[in-house]
């Protein structure tokens, strides 16, 4: 019993001195490592090292176009489960949301005077062809599409295949293969969903006429 006193005051000192480096955490008091802990407290409204936001453009892209170019990307469909979507100068002309995609070829037209047009063999002079594929683009596809797809700037439209995953933009009168083209095929050693390839995202600046070579 003579020892409760004193085992009441140390009790009394380890509480007061863990009360104190607990406070000086929180406050930012001495002690080494005690800063970086009130970093972690801090909201990033109020700490100075915060990192700011990056700026995002038109369609996501993480720097504007320049003049007389259109910012633009596509996303093919994933599998057969997820559409593709069509977003040009921050409109989004194609998507699931917008339930206008179906399976095989998205194709969105556009060209300087706003006529959207239905069709590829009628285009325009300068027209600007969109294109995500959706689960199957080939099934879509016979020998005279491939040759008018190859004609607007595709390398890869004579060769698509099964289930193969495709973006591409190209322009009616083209000089030269366009640079905007991807494509991935279907196999069963790469395939990241079961029975299809990966989706694939492009995305970038379009000169507004057909000088996309």
């Amino acid at each position: 019993m003579r020892l409760a006193g004193p085992l009441r005051i140390v009790a009394l000192i380890i509480t007061a001195g863990l009360t104190w480096i607990a406070v000086s955490i929180l406050l930012g008091g001495p002690g080494r490592g005690f800063p970086r802990i009130q970093q972690l407290f801090a909201s990033p409204e109020n700490s100075a090292t915060a990192e700011p936001r990056a700026r995002k453009y038109k369609c996501g892209l993480p720097r504007p176009c320049p003049e007389e170019h259109l910012a633009f990307r596509l996303v093919s469909g994933a599998a057969n489960v997820i559409g593709p979507k069509i977003c040009l100068e921050d409109k989004m002309l194609m998507s699931s949301v917008q339930d206008n995609v179906g399976r095989g070829l998205n194709i969105a037209l556009v060209n300087d005077v706003n006529d959207l047009l239905k069709f590829i063999r009628p285009l325009h002079e300068g027209t600007l062809v969109f294109v995500a594929s959706y689960d199957d683009p080939a099934t879509k596809m016979n020998e005279e599409t491939r040759k008018l797809f190859s004609e607007l700037g595709s390398r890869n439209a004579k060769e698509l295949a099964f289930r193969d995953s495709w973006v591409f933009v190209g322009a009616k009168g083209v000089q030269d293969k366009s640079p905007f083209e991807q494509h991935m095929k279907n196999s069963k050693h790469t395939n990241k969903y079961e029975g299809w390839p990966e989706a694939l995202e492009m995305e970038g600046c379009v000169p507004r006429r057909s000088t996309v070579s």
